[in-house]
């Protein structure tokens, strides 16, 4: 016989830190992108939470090919519940390899076409470039699902994967979030760490000038960094719209801001930094909105954003570099 465990302080605590931290996990798949561009090219590229946001509705494009119920006026599509589990898991591993390259392919356009012609210009004109692209690429997402939210398949369950007993719950969808963004985290790192080419991703985002006379193509370098960067951004749509059970063409705005605010609050250009910021601004989401007030989350986030960075201009893991000339 088992007792239900009456909600406490702690309880209640430990539930806000769990979503918490499945939600900045994914905020700080997102943050990656912003960090690795501007790490290389000292750029904020406005337009990936607007890439993100793309992947989305690519991911609900494919789903509806696959004849999913819901997502048309066919009354003969597949039914949800007469999926198995492997069945599922086939249709979200088909989404995140479809939405992956395509992110990474707009974001390698994106740069092609507009971030290198300007790579010399004064940076005024590329940030410019950055919030039209953004503009852009919003609108491209409501011609492609229109101006209201629309629904995702439930492909995974809001099942309690921990004992009723103990008061606190850890879904399904939470080990989603952690088992797709936490193995694609420390890939980058040991990509970016151990590989040749993330050598001279460093070497081409320690000093460009040095890294061309070296024989480093960095024009390519640059662009494979936003196509990673894009990609990584299609897998966190993938799992955000899975997570939330809804996406609209507004979606990369919000969480936009808050990957760059993760960026920055960790330092960006650092890989950690992200992933920490991130988790930090998860956190302090779910905190803030148990004990302070949901309509307070944004200002409490930003808050404290503007006291750390009062206190260290670099991030918390951000360390003082010299301007690139």
């Amino acid at each position: 016989m088992t007792f239900a465990v009456e909600p406490t302080f702690w309880t209640a605590f430990l539930q806000q830190t769990i979503d918490g931290l499945a939600f900045g996990a994914l905020i700080a798949l997102i943050a990656l992108g912003y960090t690795m561009v501007y790490g290389i090219v000292e750029l904020i590229n406005f337009a990936h939470g607007d890439v993100f946001m793309l992947g989305g509705f690519l991911a609900l494009t494919v789903l509806v090919l696959c004849g999913l119920e819901g997502l048309g006026v066919d009354q003969n599509r597949i039914k949800l519940d007469d999926l198995g589990l492997w069945a599922k898991a086939g249709l979200i591993a088909l989404c995140l390899l479809l939405a992956m390259p395509f992110c990474g392919a707009i974001n390698f356009g994106i740069d092609y076409m507009v971030y290198r012609p300007l790579r010399t210009a004064p940076r005024l004109a590329p940030l410019v470039s950055a919030i039209g692209v953004s503009f852009i690429l919003m609108n491209v997402g409501l011609f492609w699902g229109g101006a209201q939210d629309v629904n995702f398949p439930k492909l995974v369950s809001d099942d309690n994967l921990l004992p009723a007993d103990t008061g606190l719950r850890l879904t399904a969808k939470n080990a989603m979030v952690f088992g797709v963004t936490v193995p694609l985290m420390i890939a980058l790192t040991l990509f970016v760490r151990f590989t040749k080419l993330g050598k001279a991703m460093r070497a081409t985002a320690q000093n460009p000038t040095a890294a061309r006379l070296m024989g480093i193509n960095t024009d390519a370098v640059i662009g494979i960094t936003f196509a990673i960067g894009g990609a990584l951004a299609g897998a966190g749509a993938v799992v955000f719209a899975l997570d939330v059970g809804t996406i609209s063409y507004t979606m990369g705005f919000q969480n936009g801001l808050y990957a760059f605010t993760a960026a920055v609050l960790g330092g960006i250009g650092r890989i950690p930094g992200a992933v920490l910021g991130g988790l930090i601004i998860g956190l302090v989401r779910y905190y803030g909105s148990a004990y302070v007030g949901e309509s307070w989350t944004g200002a409490l986030i930003f808050g404290i954003l503007i006291v750390i960075l009062v206190f260290r201009p670099t991030g918390l893991l951000g360390s003082p570099t010299r301007e690139k000339v």
